[in-house]
């Protein structure tokens, strides 16, 4: 029996100390601060950005105060943008601001904030497919607008000021077009009170793109729809003033017909709507509309009337 428990306890004693046996527990050896700064770097200039985040992690744990402990920072947040690590890369930008908000280039700290955000969403099937890019959620790029937007308002003077204003300008689009699209799904589904709030959205905070044209098309329409009159020209005048060549259209959903509607679709084409008419709520326009009717009953031939406009 006493030869079993001396048994035992041997084996056990082996299996705790197989790992140092193996070399499983063998820490890395100290490595000096410039010499892993030295090393991270290489390994960038070789495009082994894994590599470089592991050096750059290593130093940041080890040197934490060290004299390239910032300047480290910096490029594990460009490290970790090159490995396609959108998450890290954007908490290592916030990590920096929060802790170094007065650093001599806590512009590029907010630039490459914006520049992951701008990169996150743009994917294998959206850089090489024709996909629409603004049916998409745009959350990340409202993302990075903010971040050029703070860039550019508080360092106007930055390197990276110029290419960051570019980018505002494409992401102005495409965010004024996705509220477009949800703007024309509502007036699909006759929501008239969202589709009028988001193409007011449009007017009021994307002006000068190419959105804006039909953002006060659908305040129009729906406002019509709504039985504000007045709210309806006012669209419409500032619509035709400002793009005199925009041809008015409708954004509602097309109205099926009672065959296109029995057969799911497959006979019978659904019916456009029409397109929506300018309101005319002044006294002298309804007066004038109303003796241009009298005027057309009046010339109807009496062979006309009797046959009902039928052979006319």
């Amino acid at each position: 029996m006493r030869f079993v428990k001396a048994s035992a306890a041997l084996v056990l004693v082996t299996l705790l100390s197989a790992c140092s046996w193996w070399g499983g527990d063998k820490l890395a050896p100290d490595v000096p601060e410039q010499q892993l700064y030295e090393e991270a770097l290489s390994a960038m200039d070789q495009d082994n950005y894994d590599l470089a985040v592991e050096k750059l992690q290593l130093l940041e744990a080890r040197y934490p105060f060290g004299q390239y402990s910032e300047q480290a920072q910096l490029e594990l947040i460009y490290a970790y943008f090159r490995t396609y690590e959108p998450e890290s890369a954007s908490a290592a930008a916030d990590r920096f601001i929060r802790l170094h908000p007065n650093h001599e280039n806590i512009d590029y700290a907010y630039y490459m904030k914006g520049l992951t955000a701008f990169e996150q969403d743009r994917s294998f099937l959206t850089r090489y497919l024709p996909l629409d890019e603004t049916q998409r959620d745009p959350g990340a790029a409202r993302d990075s607008f903010d971040s050029f937007s703070t860039l550019v308002n508080r360092y106007p003077e930055s390197e990276y000021a110029p290419d960051a204003q570019k980018r505002m300008q494409y992401l102005k689009n495409r965010l004024a077009t996705h509220e477009i699209h949800v703007a024309s799904y509502y007036m699909k589904r006759q929501a008239w009170v969202a589709a009028a709030n988001r193409g007011r959205y449009v007017v009021e905070n994307f002006q000068e793109t190419p959105a804006v044209p039909d953002a006060l098309a659908i305040m129009g329409e729906a406002y019509t729809e709504l039985g504000m009159t007045e709210l309806a020209e006012n669209a419409y005048k500032v619509l035709e003033l400002n793009f005199p060549d925009y041809q008015i259209g409708t954004f509602k959903e097309p109205r099926s017909t009672l065959l296109n509607t029995a057969t799911f679709g497959l006979f019978g084409e659904a019916e456009a709507p029409a397109v929506p008419a300018r309101p005319t709520s002044t006294p002298g326009a309804r007066k004038a509309q109303e003796e241009k009717e009298q005027a057309e009953e009046t010339e109807r031939s009496w062979f006309d009337r009797i046959t009902f406009g039928i052979f006319d």
